[in-house]
């Protein structure tokens, strides 16, 4: 799948916490912009005005004082009331749908374990790097940090939260259209910052329906002898050890769950677009890739071997 999108905080989702920071952002520019002519249009009309007495208070008063705690006063209160709305965003109400779908993200050197709690009949649906929420839905996640302070941002979505760890934060998401949205982690966390990103995918209702049901199911063994080589390629190399695939023995926790591995629009953490060819270019060149990471590259399987492994990987949908 590929997974391009544009990352801007200059293009709000509709119906999204974004645009209303795009509002309040807009407004702010918009009155430094007015202030800022009006002030050069007085230092413009001084310079070549003829001298005349004028009288000082009124303007220390009027221009000093009463201008900028009206204006001031004015912005305070839209940007409070902005943040208000914000703050409360996740706690709609109204419909049957507007119970807050919640969410666990944990931010991790440098990836994005993702965990839905609660739901498919008590399963708990875990994955990576990609966050998917239904439309006109308000979802809340629930963020924390393994190792260190990491800071998660989806700027066409909402404004960034802290992810600090032994602690859990929060931050609302909405989105009123279908889309896929590009994040990304917004606190220097160790050499591979700049390639901790994630995708944030807004569905319809029955869509995304149908992909949790579809997340909650395990993994199954292949029945076809290309995939077959591939399953046993990846136990042989012993990469059940830190990755977990729920219907399999493999039950590590080091790494990326990844028993849907295949479904996902990117590898890496958003580095990749996530198909045959770059899931074997990761898998043997993972340092190359991201130099620093928990996963070593891995030159053991035969090129056979490697084809394979990334057929059987992709086909986990």
């Amino acid at each position: 799948m590929a997974a391009a999108t544009m990352q801007s905080a200059l293009a709000g989702a509709p119906g999204s916490a974004a645009e209303a920071i795009g509002r309040l952002g807009d407004l702010l520019y918009v009155g430094a912009g007015a202030i800022f002519l009006f002030v050069m249009a007085l230092a413009i009309y001084s310079v070549f005005a003829k001298p005349r007495a004028v009288n000082v208070r009124r303007w220390i008063v009027g221009g000093g004082l009463v201008f900028p705690i009206v204006v001031l006063t004015a912005l305070l209160v839209y940007s409070l009331r902005t943040g208000d709305a914000l703050s409360h965003s996740a706690a709609a109400s109204g419909s049957s749908e507007s119970e807050p779908l919640r969410i666990r993200v944990v931010g991790k050197q440098w990836w994005w374990e993702v965990r839905y709690v609660g739901h498919a009949q008590g399963t708990e649906i875990v994955l990576a790097n990609e966050v998917r929420l239904p439309v006109g839905r308000p979802v809340e996640l629930l963020l924390t940090s393994t190792d260190v302070i990491h800071s998660f941002w989806v700027p066409a979505l909402a404004g960034k939260v802290d992810m600090i760890p032994g602690r859990t934060t929060r931050v609302a998401l909405r989105a009123d259209e279908t889309g896929i949205f590009r994040g990304q982690c917004a606190e220097y966390c160790g050499g591979q910052h700049a390639l901790m990103a994630l995708y944030v995918v807004a569905q319809s209702q029955s869509d995304f329906e149908s992909w949790l049901a579809r997340q909650a199911r395990p993994a199954q063994r292949p029945d076809d002898s290309f995939l077959k080589l591939g399953y046993d390629a990846f136990f042989k190399g012993n990469c059940q050890a830190c990755h977990a695939i729920r219907g399999t023995p493999a039950a590590g926790t080091l790494g990326p769950d990844l028993t849907h591995v295949g479904g996902r629009h990117s590898l890496a953490a958003g580095v990749l677009d996530n198909h045959i060819g770059t899931m074997a270019g990761w898998i043997a060149g993972t340092q190359d890739v991201k130099p620093g990471s928990k996963m070593p590259s891995t030159r053991t399987f035969t090129g056979i071997e490697l084809r394979a492994i990334s057929a059987w990987l992709g086909s986990l949908q």
